[in-house]
């Protein structure tokens, strides 16, 4: 999960500046962690204390405001009486992490994706895009080639992989929808040739830099793993309690 959290810092300062290229300072003192990383160590604080996730996500987002929430998500954050409001958007994608790392059979991460989707996003594409992205990361820890985890995607989610980022980056504009976000998210992995190469090339997308970011980061961990100097950069912009939560999350759940 602590890719996802480097994904969405690096991208932090670049969702409304946009770049187009791989060539950038990585982790830049401005950057700072937005709504992608509450809810992600939020799922994460689910696991481990087997509370719901609605509750869980309404208690992290009340304590770490105005870090970039969606309007109707603002307003379920704040509700007595919470429901889904059928939403596509890719909150349910970015969000999704941990449940990759902590499940181990597809059944599992597909159930639990879904679960953690739904108390929001409970739109099928909403649906689809978390359980996309959490597959991903269940088969890039199992070791899963890059090659296996196009096709599996692909022919369970409908997902056009076949593209390559060459041809989407000249044209891709901001898009926070899952069918329009989450496939690039997972291209820019694809095309990876490590964890911090995946991160560049996610950032290069342009569009909503910092949760594409955060999508590609869950899953390039899970196949690469963090380096070392790169989580220690990245711990220092993340408030001690996320730090706490990423360790418990860790040795629970080691994804060996």
């Amino acid at each position: 999960m602590l890719g996802a959290l480097i994904g969405d810092l690096v991208g932090s300062v670049y969702e409304w500046n946009n770049i187009k290229t791989t060539d950038f300072e990585f982790l830049k003192p401005e950057c700072f962690f937005t709504d992608d990383s509450v809810l992600t160590v939020a799922t994460a604080q689910a696991l481990l204390t087997g509370a719901g996730y609605a509750e869980t996500y309404q208690d992290f987002a009340r304590r770490y405001p105005r870090r970039g929430y969606g309007s109707y998500f603002n307003a379920w954050i704040h509700s007595d009486n919470p429901q889904p409001y059928n939403s596509w958007g890719n909150g349910s994608a970015m969000r999704v992490s941990p449940v990759g790392f902590a499940f181990n059979s597809v059944d599992e991460v597909l159930t639990q994706a879904e679960a953690s989707a739904a108390v929001t996003h409970n739109h099928p594409e909403g649906i689809k895009g978390a359980q996309a992205t959490a597959l991903s990361i269940l088969l890039a820890r199992q070791g899963g080639s890059q090659d296996d985890i196009r096709a599996e995607i692909t022919n369970r989610f409908g997902y056009d992989l076949a593209r390559d980022l060459d041809e989407i980056r000249p044209w891709y504009i901001f898009d926070v929808s899952c069918q329009g976000s989450v496939p690039e998210a997972i291209i820019a992995f694809l095309e990876s040739t490590g964890f911090e190469d995946a991160i560049r090339k996610a950032i290069s997308i342009g569009g909503d830099s910092d949760t594409i970011a955060c999508i590609t980061g869950g899953i390039a961990e899970a196949y690469y793993g963090v380096p070392e100097d790169i989580a220690q950069q990245a711990y220092r912009y993340l408030p001690d309690e996320f730090v706490e939560v990423i360790e418990a999350f860790y040795k629970r759940y080691p994804g060996e």
